[in-house]
C-alpha cells in the first residue's frame, strides 16, 4: 500500500486537522494546548527540529510520525528522537508504519543527524547512503 507522507509544515491546509490527530492519538484531556503549541512552533523551516509528519490515504490521515529533539529522557545529547508513530487500527498490518519509519530515517538523513533514536525497536540497524552512516539507537 502506497501512502504520501507529508510535513505538517508544507501543508497548512491540514494544520488543525494534523494538530487534532496528534492530540486524539497521544493527548488526553487537559493538554491539546500543548500539542498545538509544540506543532505551531514547529512550522519555522529555519528550525530542523521538531517536525510533524503526516501518512495520508487518498487525502485521509492514516498516520503519523515526529521527529523531535528529546523525548524527555536523561540523554539530551541523543537526537532526533522518532516519535508519535501511529497508525490507524483499520490500516495497521500494511506496511504504512514501516513507510512512516523509513521515511524518519530519511528525513534525519536529510537534515544531516548522524543518529536516530527509538525507544522499544527490537533490532537496531544501520543505514548506509552516499558513504554516509544513519545509526539507529534503541534504548
Amino acid at each position: 500500500m502506497k501512502i504520501e507522507i507529508i510535513e505538517l509544515s508544507h501543508r497548512m491546509n491540514l494544520l488543525l486537522d494534523g494538530i487534532t490527530y496528534f492530540w486524539n492519538c497521544w493527548g488526553n484531556d487537559s493538554n491539546y494546548k500543548f500539542y498545538k503549541n509544540c506543532i505551531e512552533n514547529s512550522l519555522n523551516d529555519k528550525n530542523s527540529l521538531p517536525k510533524f509528519y503526516l501518512a495520508l490515504l487518498e487525502n485521509e490521515i492514516v498516520g503519523s510520525y515526529a521527529l523531535l529533539t528529546n523525548d524527555i529522557i536523561s540523554r539530551q545529547d541523543l537526537m532526533p528522537w522518532f516519535a508519535c508513530l501511529f497508525v490507524n487500527e483499520e490500516q495497521r498490518n500494511k506496511g504504512i508504519a514501516e513507510q512512516l519509519l523509513q521515511h524518519g530515517l530519511t528525513e534525519a538523513y536529510k537534515k544531516d543527524l548522524k543518529s536516530f533514536i527509538c525507544q522499544h525497536i527490537s533490532i537496531p540497524f544501520t543505514k548506509t547512503r552516499d558513504g554516509n552512516t544513519l545509526q539507529m539507537v534503541t534504548m
